[in-house]
């Protein structure tokens, strides 16, 4: 019963941050200063039938957010 409780809570834990992102992905749309993927640094490059898009800068924020939050659980949870 141990695990599925572990396993209850991940779930729990990793929906609420998934609708957290979306949350945040929403307002970007409406507050300028919160657009993710379009942050200085985000490489795009178009061309008449060609686009490639690199979100370096967005990338690299999201792991540190992740990395900062997953350390903060990992800490919580001794």
């Amino acid at each position: 019963m141990g695990d599925a409780t572990g396993i209850g809570k991940f779930l729990l834990i990793a929906g609420l941050g998934m609708a957290g992102l979306g949350l945040l992905m929403m307002a970007g749309s409406r507050i300028p200063w919160l657009r993710l993927f379009s942050l200085p640094g985000d490489v795009r490059v178009e061309r008449d039938n060609f686009t490639f898009f690199f979100p370096i800068t967005s990338m690299l924020l999201l792991s540190a957010l992740l990395t900062l939050i997953l350390w903060i659980a990992g800490w919580l949870r001794r």
